[in-house]
């Protein structure tokens, strides 16, 4: 076996060189697996995860009947900058707002670029269908009954805890809260650590379903300034925590949304220690931790907490269906308030749910639908990227995430894309204004897509459109 792990390691050392040193070109066809395999003398499995190895790596891809061919790179464009924020924590005042865009942009015949939403052709529905039905004709007691006491079935948990090694690990099955979303997490664990009037420190930009999580709990943002490479500043939250005014942390440290930044694992560390000696409980985000597209995966915040201060939430809604309404959390030393808020506020979770995400989980489904799902997502984000560079103005600034699939844009000053909002309805594009993301109506230059869709000519035309909207 380690004989083995070497030599595809070597097969796939001596291609990456070949690559980088300008051989292989962008968009040209690697040599036949069987070729490889013929010429190296490898087994075909050999060879094939090699070139596995390299799809992680971001150097290859497979094109079906096709054979392997080195990826374009991304089309190079300048990133936005981070910029200063308010030094003073401010209401929320975002929902309303941000559900009218919502829904606009969800109506029939308007192209897809708002909500964060992955495309159903991308998820493995009909095998999570088969299982509903499996699940529910060997375990016909499940419709009897729910209970508000013990909620979270055995089997999910179980798998949680497996998981988890490679996230923290391994963290305990009695931290973990079954919930019925990622948002539904976030809310609890608000409601755990907060009381109303607090304040709450978030990324700017941050995810606008967390400005109106602080907004219906009558919470108070503290905006931080964040790279969108490398996260939020740690020494920006180390002079705002000095005070003892800061109550908690809501964060989306890896692949974050809407800058797809990923925060370096020193940051992390000086992160949790710096909150657990003040106090600070973190409420840490991770839905779009399994979606990193490097090569090895991201380790939460939650991985350098050693005070039982970091509340870890996710779910499954990017990855298997946003229809599932599964998340959880690992609570930490507030477990016990998480699950009392939860308890009171829904009771326990689908339990059928439950088991049929923990099915899908232990039989290896997941593991192998996510390494096809990453490599997806980076190729649509590279493809949206491209087209942005193609048709918006001159001086248009994006990020480039490092997982997920949103993009962030940053347009030229005068581009007021709040303004330009039901201009944009009308021609059939939507996208989220930047301003709501941000507590204190920053970002109005700035708009977010939605890269969840194959890159299709519609899909091009809509952004062509879009382009040409912001330069009139």
């Amino acid at each position: 076996m380690e004989h083995e792990l070497l030599r595809y390691e070597r097969l796939a050392e001596d291609l990456s060189s070949i690559i980088a040193g300008g051989n292989l070109r962008p968009g040209e066809r690697l040599p036949s697996v069987r070729r490889l395999s013929r010429e190296r003398q490898l087994s075909v499995s050999t060879v094939l995860q090699a070139l596995h190895q390299l799809e992680d790596r971001g150097l290859v891809e497979a094109r079906p009947q096709s054979g392997y061919f080195v990826r374009h790179a991304p089309a190079p464009h300048e990133q936005p900058n981070a910029r200063s924020t308010p030094e003073e924590a401010v209401p929320v005042d975002v929902s309303q707002r941000l559900i009218r865009v919502l829904q606009t942009g969800g109506r029939p015949g308007v192209a897809p670029l708002g909500a964060a939403l992955p495309a159903s052709t991308l998820l493995p529905l009909g095998a999570l269908q088969r299982l509903y039905g499996s699940v529910a004709r060997r375990h016909p007691r499940l419709l009897e009954g729910a209970s508000h006491i013990n909620m979270d079935e055995a089997a999910l948990t179980r798998q949680l805890v497996l998981r988890s090694v490679g996230w923290a690990g391994p963290l305990a099955a009695n931290e973990f809260v079954i919930t019925n979303s990622c948002t539904e997490a976030l809310g609890l664990c608000l409601r755990a650590v907060t009381q109303r009037g607090d304040t709450v420190v978030v990324e700017s930009p941050t995810y606008h379903l967390m400005l109106q999580l602080l907004e219906t709990l009558g919470l108070k943002a503290l905006e931080i300034p964040t790279d969108p490479r490398t996260g939020l500043s740690i020494e920006a939250l180390d002079v705002a925590t000095r005070d003892g005014q800061v109550s908690a942390c809501l964060l989306v440290p890896n692949a974050s949304n809407p800058l797809g930044s990923m925060m370096p694992d020193e940051h992390k560390r000086r992160l949790a220690k710096l909150t657990a000696e003040r106090g600070v409980a973190v409420i840490e985000d991770d839905i779009y931790g399994d979606l990193y597209f490097g090569s090895k995966p991201p380790r939460p915040i939650k991985a350098f907490d050693k005070a039982g201060n970091v509340l870890l939430c996710s779910s499954f809604s990017k990855s298997l269906s946003p229809a599932l309404r599964l998340g959880f959390v690992a609570a930490g030393r507030y477990r016990r308030q998480v699950a009392l808020h939860k308890t009171v506020s829904s009771g326990g979770t689908n339990p059928i749910t439950q088991l049929v995400v923990a099915e899908y989980l232990e039989s290896g489904s997941y593991d192998r639908h996510l390494r096809s799902l990453r490599r997806i997502y980076e190729r649509q984000v590279d493809a949206m990227r491209a087209a942005v560079a193609r048709h918006f103005p001159p001086a248009t600034r994006m990020t480039q995430p490092l997982g997920g699939f949103v993009l962030w844009v940053e347009l030229p000053d005068q581009v007021d894309t709040t303004a330009l909002y039901d201009r944009a309805i009308a021609a059939g594009v939507a996208y989220v204004p930047g301003e709501l993301f941000s507590a204190s109506g920053m970002y109005r230059n700035c708009l977010r897509l939605n890269c969840g869709n194959p890159h299709t000519p519609a899909i091009e035309d809509a952004v062509r459109r879009l382009g040409e909207l912001l330069a009139s």
